[in-house]
């Protein structure tokens, strides 16, 4: 029931910038914690960076503080990922995360995930 679709992915060259968007349903969208993550083959997925329930600022890693922005929209049920400045080592698969945590469980939902480019 609970779905994450994502879009924006593509080809794009060093230096430029690219906006992925994540569309959620069937979620109390406002009550998850949305973040991006990123996977090249053969390493590990890891954190680019998160945005709380009630928006705000976003935290991210260092290697895209600068760089990448954060943002939500509660109405819309969306999350999206702004890159600016990309680099070849930026390209990968990028997947959405919506994450609640309560005293009881933990709730967890992944995207399919899109792929980003980076090349001349």
């Amino acid at each position: 029931q609970v779905q994450l679709v994502e879009s924006g992915g593509g080809l794009v060259q060093p230096g430029g910038s690219l906006r992925l968007s994540c569309a959620a349903s069937g979620l109390i969208f406002s009550s998850y914690r949305m973040s991006w993550y990123r996977q090249v083959p053969g390493q590990e997925r890891e954190l680019v960076g998160g945005i709380s329930g009630i928006s705000g600022p976003g935290n991210y890693e260092d290697y895209v503080k600068g760089r990448f922005i954060i943002s939500r929209d509660n109405g819309k049920k969306t999350v999206s990922l702004q890159m600016a400045s990309l680099k070849p080592e930026d390209a990968a698969v990028y997947y959405c995360n919506a994450r609640l945590k309560t005293i009881q469980n933990e709730y967890d939902y992944w995207g399919q995930g899109t792929q980003v480019t980076v090349s001349s």
